[in-house]
């Protein structure tokens, strides 16, 4: 059995994706939803908090770049992929993680407030030595238990409901790049984008089938926007496509 060849590019955005995970334990807590709420209730900026305000910054210019190419959690549900690459419907299960994300968002301003504020900075806060592995036993949850706990949940997702599924229900990041994309499409400042070359296309469907969020790529072609608040600019469209009907560009406009 021929085994296909990835392109180059998809061959280094695979490899990223797999040393973000790799890294995962040591990184965990910097994308803890839990701890941003702790935080939130002595009035510190904390690490987590720091990076997911990084993430809404670099969507303005980046989109959901960070999904495509350096998200642990996105680089599981691609290596489950083979076991489960059913495409799932839009627009069905998009809204479950809004209705995660804004009582959550809304619990870390309650929080903050009562606190009198955010008074202080600390990027360590709870995680000694700067590497969730480094925390000490007795300071809480085992990090290895909340570890197995969100690699179970996006695992399962993706095994039982098909693509990235964890990313289009449960994800507590998405939102922040999906409206910080909004804002750039409102303003379209220069950003990195997608650019479709209608009269290329032959329908072959191919960039519809690859797509890791089960985007309708060769409608979006057809109609020359590129723009989905899903679409991760992974790129496995460009490269999937053999009459060069898509490209990246950074540039302004929609």
């Amino acid at each position: 059995m021929k085994i296909k060849q990835l392109a180059t590019r998809q061959r280094i955005r695979r490899s990223l994706l797999l040393l973000s995970f790799l890294l995962f334990p040591i990184t965990l807590y910097y994308f803890s939803p839990a701890l941003i709420l702790s935080g939130a209730s002595q009035g510190i900026i904390n690490g987590s908090f720091l990076a997911f305000s990084l993430m809404f910054l670099s969507s303005l210019f980046l989109g959901r770049l960070w999904c495509g190419w350096a998200c642990p959690a996105g680089a599981l549900q691609e290596m489950a992929a083979p076991a489960n690459n059913k495409r799932l419907p839009r627009g069905r299960v998009d809204w479950i993680k809004w209705a995660i994300w804004i009582p959550w968002i809304g619990l870390i301003a309650f929080l903050a407030i009562r606190a009198g504020g955010y008074h202080a900075v600390d990027p360590l806060y709870q995680i000694p030595g700067g590497a969730t592995l480094a925390i000490p036993a007795g300071s809480g949850p085992p990090w290895w238990m909340i570890y197995y706990i969100i690699v179970a949940l996006f695992l399962v997702l993706a095994l039982v409901v098909g693509r990235r599924a964890g990313c289009r229900t449960v994800c507590w990041m998405a939102p922040f790049m999906i409206i910080g994309r909004w804002l750039r499409n409102r303003v379209r400042w220069p950003a990195l984008r997608l650019v479709a070359a209608p009269d290329k296309c032959t329908d072959c469907l191919t960039c519809t089938r690859e797509c890791p969020m089960s985007l309708e790529v060769h409608e979006m072609v057809k109609r020359a926007d590129m723009e989905d608040g899903e679409c991760i600019l992974c790129g496995t469209c460009v490269d999937g496509c053999k009459q060069m009907a898509i490209h990246y560009s950074f540039s302004g406009g929609r």
